[in-house]
């Protein structure tokens, strides 16, 4: 249960203010299909802790792998402390070239993505009554399921139809996760965007 993680005051309080926010929003509208990305999809912003390898063609000996240090920020051969979040794989791959420049003619980089985080804008957070609540890196047509897989589902305590996904632009909507996840009701099964905060409030009954 979550308050086992942060200690039993805390996750009390927490509880509570998770009661009071959902109570508020009980004539929110319910989450539906519609509910789902649109116009183009975004190329992939690279964010702390994302691991890539930096490939420089005919020199293997700048080649190398890294993570994005929580700064935003990584260091490789030649080129110390270069801004790396915020930028995409290619934006990344054409700074380098560019430091690279006053050591290699005509450099030619790459940059090959490893493991996935992202920037804190392009997650989506769980809070509450979910076995593993964290932050979920965003994934293309990432859905509600998806979402609950990621965090182990939800407690023995959890209310889950009373759960609320808080989407940036101030709009908030009803989700149905225990008609979803125990009577697999797929018209609950709702897609999720980038920066949504699902929040499970604990059942009092």
């Amino acid at each position: 249960m979550f308050k086992h993680m942060i200690g039993r005051p805390v996750a009390i309080g927490l509880s509570l203010l998770l009661a009071v926010f959902v109570a508020a929003c009980s004539n929110l509208p319910e989450a539906t299909g519609s509910v789902a990305p649109t116009g183009e999809k975004p190329d992939y912003i690279i964010g702390p802790l994302d691991s890539f390898q930096i490939f420089v063609w005919r020199n293997p000996e700048l080649t190398t792998s890294v993570t994005v240090r929580p700064d935003g920020k990584v260091t490789v051969p030649l080129i110390e402390d270069l801004q790396a979040a915020g930028k995409t794989p290619t934006q990344l791959a054409r700074e380098i070239e560019k430091q690279l420049e006053q050591y290699v003619q005509s450099p030619v980089v790459s940059v090959i993505m490893g493991g996935f985080v992202g920037p804190y804008d392009q997650q989506v957070r769980v809070v509450g009554e979910a076995a593993n609540p964290q932050a979920v890196p965003y994934k293309e047509h990432m859905t509600a399921l998806d979402l609950m897989i990621a965090v182990g589902g939800l407690t023995e305590f959890a209310s889950g139809n009373r759960a609320v996904l808080v989407r940036q632009g101030n709009n908030s909507f009803r989700l149905r996760l225990d008609d979803l996840i125990k009577d697999g009701d797929v018209s609950a099964n709702v897609p999720v965007l980038p920066g949504d905060i699902l929040i499970i409030p604990q059942s009092w009954f």
